[in-house]
């Protein structure tokens, strides 16, 4: 009974697509009899912040062009818009994966303008990229239409600017906000345990349809992944949509890749011509066998005579002695026949032998050979690829270096300017103080300062030897001798009397509150009659007489008393009313403090007045609080003569020639 011989291993096909978005490729895999795994290199993931994507969406008004980079970033997109998209507004999509989204979300043609790469007569040739869908707007809408315009370009984080630059160079205003962010997930252990199990030898393919998830797979192949599997993992099948994807495998080491082109139908029909075997050569057989079997067929056929050769005629009678040789030299011949026989078959059968061993040495030496290569092919990889991550660091520090001399030169740049520019900034400095001391010099009075910045401006110029800067330091030197011989006044000392006088306002004494001295009426004291008029000499009753008229006198005083009142208003100005009066003193003299700070002189002169006024007016002149308050106005009012300030004129003036001498 006939063994049964082994089924052979199912061609399986390893997609790195993101989970979830493979279903219809598997259906079409397994109606084409292949197998599948999901092995995801790539996780996609909503950004951490929507708030850039849902402002942009929210105000799809401002923008004549939108551009979704792939089907991923539709699908975030429209989970963040629920309104109708409006039916004017162009769309810009780079696949027929693209479109296919677009259309699950109620959004496709003719009711809606969109825009994607043509597929021409050879769709094998057909790129969906970015390039092509530049192209695809420029013929439909014109780059050029789009100046002055702006673009929303809807993609991933950390996506290509190839389409924003080139929307940029036409003129258009681009906005690219991030919909999705791609994660680096891990897969499963059953998943790593297939891919072992793959890479041992069964017979598989990769497919890969993004140059993120080939870097992702070159990563976790060197973390999960012996060396002779990374060798075997880099020699297998791997199929991509796009050239720049195979770029950047073979950039990493894969050697057999096959570039599928845009679509699932594509994809399927590479991985189904992938699955296809080699055809295999037959192995020649051992020549030293056919050329024993020729020998030992030749030496049989040599010893047997043929069956059907006819016995001899009947010889004439011959004498004794010559039938007699006859039969001596027969079976000699047959003897030599059959030692020729045995020594062609020995020496045949030493020789298949010699060919054996020999045969095995080959295939030992062979086999030692082949594990040799498959040494070497591994170090040379490992080589390569120590080659290649050498270059990325060379690269980043060619990189580097270019910024450290684009940063140098900018320095010497900077530099040689700063220091052809020295007098320019230097008179520059010393106008803006100039400028600064005069307008406080106009504002407080304040002479001190402005002569203090005249000095420092002056020590600046010292140390140029130009002529411009000579003509400043010769009219700065003018104004320095106007500051010394102009008047100074103490302004600070009015102020402390103005406050001083401020202060005694609520115990000056109003007319009308001015204390009026009774005379307390008492029993009269009568003197010794006798002896004043011994003393005087007058008659008795005559210093009686003037005894009593003395001292009714005084009792009559202390009860009348007569002032003089200039302002009899003063008199009818009741206690209560009598705050109002101080306050608005106050306020009078508050008012002449700020004119003397700020030299208005006008306003200084019209609230002494006013205060002065009110003083002999409504206050008791007689009391010593007011005369000194009326001192201390006088005394302000006297000193705080205008005094005309100098100007710096001279020194702007000479700053301003030299700042316009172009």
């Amino acid at each position: 009974m006939a063994a049964t011989p082994p089924q052979k291993a199912p061609f399986t096909v390893v997609i790195t697509r993101p989970a979830g978005q493979s279903s219809e490729l598997v259906e079409q895999l397994h109606a084409a009899g292949l197998a599948s795994l999901d092995f995801p290199l790539i996780d996609i993931a909503p950004v951490s912040d929507d708030a850039p994507l849902c402002d942009a969406l929210a105000s799809l008004e401002r923008y004549a062009l939108v551009v979704f980079v792939s089907p991923n970033a539709v699908d975030h997109a429209f989970a963040r818009h629920h309104d109708i998209w409006p039916h004017a507004l162009p769309i810009g999509v780079v696949g027929p994966g693209s479109v296919h989204a677009l259309a699950r979300h109620g959004v496709s043609a003719p009711e809606h303008r969109v825009i994607s790469p043509v597929a021409g007569a050879d769709d094998e040739s057909t790129s969906f990229d970015s390039e092509s869908l530049f192209a695809a707007i420029d013929a439909q809408l014109g780059a050029a239409n789009l100046e002055d315009k702006r673009v929303l370009i809807v993609r991933g984080d950390g996506g290509r600017e190839w389409l924003s630059e080139r929307l940029r160079e036409a003129g258009a205003e681009v906005d690219a906000v991030a919909a999705y962010r791609r994660i680096v997930p891990e897969p499963s252990i059953a998943a790593w345990a297939r891919v072992h199990e793959l890479l041992a030898g069964a017979p598989h393919a990769w497919l890969v349809t993004s140059s993120e998830g080939v870097r992702n797979l070159h990563e976790l192949a060197h973390e999960h992944l012996t060396v002779s599997e990374i060798a075997q993992l880099k020699h297998a099948p791997l199929v991509t949509p796009h050239p720049r994807i195979a770029q950047t495998a073979r950039a990493l080491g894969f050697d057999r890749i096959t570039v599928s082109g845009a679509g699932d139908e594509r994809i399927v029909r590479a991985l189904v011509v992938a699955a296809v075997p080699p055809a295999v050569q037959p192995v020649s057989s051992n020549p030293a066998q056919p050329r024993m079997t020729e020998t030992n067929a030749s030496t049989n056929a040599s010893s047997q005579p043929p069956a059907s050769a006819a016995l001899p005629p009947n010889q004439p009678f011959t004498p004794y002695e010559a039938q007699k040789r006859r039969s001596t030299s027969g079976p000699l011949l047959w003897f030599v026949i059959v030692v020729i026989a045995c020594a062609a078959g020995v020496g045949g059968f030493a020789m298949n032998r010699k060919l054996v061993r020999t045969e095995q040495q080959l295939a030992q030496r062979q086999q030692a050979n082949d594990t040799q290569s498959n040494e070497l092919r591994i170090k040379i990889d490992q080589a390569l690829a120590t080659v290649h991550q050498s270059d990325s660091q060379v690269a980043q520090l060619e990189g580097k270096l270019a910024d450290a001399q684009a940063a140098q030169q900018a320095l010497q740049q900077q530099y040689a300017d700063l220091a052809r520019n020295r007098d320019d900034w230097t008179l520059a400095e010393v106008g803006q103080m100039l400028s600064a001391a005069s307008q406080q010099l106009q504002l407080t009075g304040n002479t001190q300062l402005a002569l203090f910045a005249l000095q420092s401006a002056d020590t600046r110029l010292a140390a140029s030897d130009s002529p411009q800067a000579l003509a400043v330091r010769k009219a700065i030197a003018q104004d320095i001798d106007k500051l010394k011989a102009a008047p100074s006044t103490d302004l600070t000392g009015f102020a402390i009397k103005l406050d001083t006088a401020i202060d005694h306002v609520d115990s000056l004494p109003l007319s009308g509150e001015a204390p009026v001295p009774h005379a307390t009426p008492q029993a009269t004291t009568w003197a010794d009659t006798a002896k004043v008029a011994a003393a005087t000499g007058k008659p008795r009753w005559q210093v009686w007489i003037d005894e009593v008229t003395h001292g009714i006198g005084e009792q009559l005083t202390s009860l009348v008393q007569v002032r003089r009142i200039d302002n009899a208003d003063a008199m009818l100005v009741t206690p209560d009313q009598g705050y109002f009066v101080r306050e608005n003193l106050k306020l009078r003299l508050l008012s002449a403090r700020l004119a003397l700070l700020s030299r208005n002189q006008t306003t200084l002169k019209s609230d002494l007045q006013a205060a002065q006024s009110a003083l002999t007016r409504y206050f008791d002149a007689s009391s010593k609080d007011t005369q000194t308050v009326v001192d201390l106005v006088k005394q302000v009012d006297a000193g705080s003569a205008a005094v005309e300030l100098p100007n710096l004129d001279t020194s702007l003036q000479a700053v301003n020639q030299y700042r316009n001498r172009g």
